[in-house]
C-alpha cells in the first residue's frame, strides 16, 4: 500500500516530467517549424494538415524519443529540492530505509518505461504513417532505390538476380531467376534482359529470356521474347524506404525480420537494431532512475546545479554509447541485442556502485 510520502514522489516525479517534456516540446515544434517552413509554403501545405497529420502525430514520437532523458532530469531536479530542504535527511530519520524511499521512484520509472514500450511498440508506427506521408507529400521524398546487384531468397532453394530496378517503370534489369536441389546443385536458371512487373494482375512480364535446365550432364535450353510468371516478388521488395522500421510496429517489424531473413536480404541488420532497441531504451528509464535518486539525494557543495550537471554529463555519455553501439551493429558486426543493451549494462554497474554508496 502507498503512504502518503509515496504518493507524494509519485506525484512530484510524474508532474516534474510531463511538465519539463511538454515545455520543450513546444520549443521543438517552433524550430522544426522554423527550418521546414519554406518547403511547406513552397509546397502549399494546408494549416490544417501541419497541425494534425504532422505535428499532432510527430508529439508521441518526440515524448518517447526524449523520455529516458527527461526521466533523468526530473529526477534530479526536484530529489535536488528535497535534499535542499533537508526532507531527504528527514525522511531517513524517521526510519525510512534509502531503498524503502526508493521504492516510489521506481513505481513511477515503471509507468514511465512501460508507456515508452507501448509508444514504440504500438502507438508510433501508426502516428508514423500520417507523418510520413506528409513528409512524403509536402517536405522530402522518402523512397530510395536500392542499387545494383539486388539478390533475393524467394522460396526454398529459389534466387532471383536483379542488376538494376526502375521503380518509377516497374522495370528490373538483367533479371535472373536461379533454383536449386536439395543437395545445392544448380538445375535451372532463366537470364533476361529485363522483366516489367504488371500491377493490374501481379505477375512479371520477362522479356529476351534464355532459360537452362539442368539434369545431372544433359542441359536442355530454350529461348523467347516474352514470358509472363508470377513469383513471389513484388516492386516494394526493390526499393529501399527510407527508415521504413518506423511505421512497423511490434509485430510488423518481427515479421519483416523473419521474411527478409528468409529471402536473404542484406538489410536486415537495422531492423534488428531497432527491434531490440524498443525493447532495451524502455529500461534505462530504471536504471537512471536509479542512478539520479542515488547522486542527487545527497546534499553537496553546489546544490542542484552541480546535480543537474552531473546527470545531464551521464546522459550525454548514455546517449553517445547507444550511437556508437548502433552504429558498430550496423558496420561492424556486433550483435543487434548486444548493441541495444551494452548501454544499459554498462549503466546498470553504474547504478549499483552509487546505490551501496548512497546515504543511508
Amino acid at each position: 500500500m502507498l503512504t502518503k510520502i509515496d504518493r507524494y514522489i509519485i506525484k512530484k516525479f510524474l508532474g516534474t516530467f510531463f511538465y519539463a517534456i511538454t515545455l520543450l516540446a513546444g520549443v521543438i515544434i517552433i524550430f522544426d517549424l522554423s527550418e521546414k517552413i519554406q518547403d511547406l509554403l513552397e509546397n502549399q501545405a494546408p494549416v490544417y494538415e501541419i497541425i494534425f497529420s504532422y505535428y499532432l502525430n510527430f508529439l508521441p514520437y518526440f515524448i518517447n524519443l526524449f523520455s529516458y532523458l527527461f526521466v533523468f532530469i526530473s529526477v534530479i531536479f526536484f530529489t535536488s529540492k528535497l535534499a535542499i530542504n533537508t526532507e531527504i535527511i528527514a525522511m531517513l530519520s524517521s526510519g525510512i530505509s534509502f531503498r524503502r524511499l526508493l521504492r516510489p521512484y521506481m513505481i513511477a520509472a515503471t509507468f514511465l518505461a512501460l508507456l515508452s514500450f507501448v509508444l514504440a511498440n504500438f502507438v508510433i508506427p501508426h502516428t508514423n504513417v500520417k507523418m510520413r506521408e506528409f513528409k512524403q507529400k509536402y517536405i522530402s521524398n522518402l523512397k530510395l532505390d536500392r542499387g545494383h546487384n539486388i539478390h533475393f531468397q524467394i522460396a526454398k532453394n529459389n534466387f532471383i538476380y536483379v542488376e538494376r530496378f526502375d521503380p518509377k517503370t516497374l522495370t528490373a534489369r538483367k533479371f535472373s531467376i536461379e533454383q536449386f536441389n536439395s543437395d545445392g546443385a544448380l538445375i535451372y536458371k532463366l537470364n533476361s534482359s529485363k522483366a516489367v512487373f504488371d500491377t493490374i494482375e501481379n505477375k512479371w512480364t520477362i522479356r529476351d529470356y534464355y532459360i537452362r535446365k539442368i539434369d545431372g550432364f544433359k542441359e536442355d535450353f530454350s529461348t523467347g521474347t516474352k514470358m509472363d510468371t508470377v513469383i513471389a516478388l513484388f516492386p516494394k521488395d526493390l526499393v529501399l524506404i527510407k527508415e521504413d522500421y518506423e511505421v512497423m510496429d511490434f509485430f510488423e517489424i518481427n515479421q519483416f525480420i523473419k521474411d527478409q531473413q528468409m529471402k536473404g536480404a542484406g538489410n536486415v541488420i537495422q531492423y534488428q537494431v531497432e527491434q531490440q532497441k524498443r525493447t532495451a531504451y524502455p529500461f534505462a528509464a530504471l536504471i537512471l532512475t536509479i542512478i539520479g535518486v542515488s547522486l542527487s539525494s545527497r546534499k553537496i557543495r553546489g546544490g542542484m546545479g552541480m546535480h543537474l550537471g552531473l546527470g545531464i554529463a551521464l546522459t550525454f555519455i548514455y546517449i553517445l554509447f547507444m550511437q556508437f553501439a548502433t552504429v558498430f551493429a550496423v558496420y561492424g558486426g556486433l550483435s543487434p541485442a548486444l548493441a541495444a543493451w551494452i548501454p544499459n549494462i554498462i549503466f546498470s554497474f553504474i547504478a549499483i556502485f552509487l546505490l551501496r554508496n548512497a546515504p543511508k
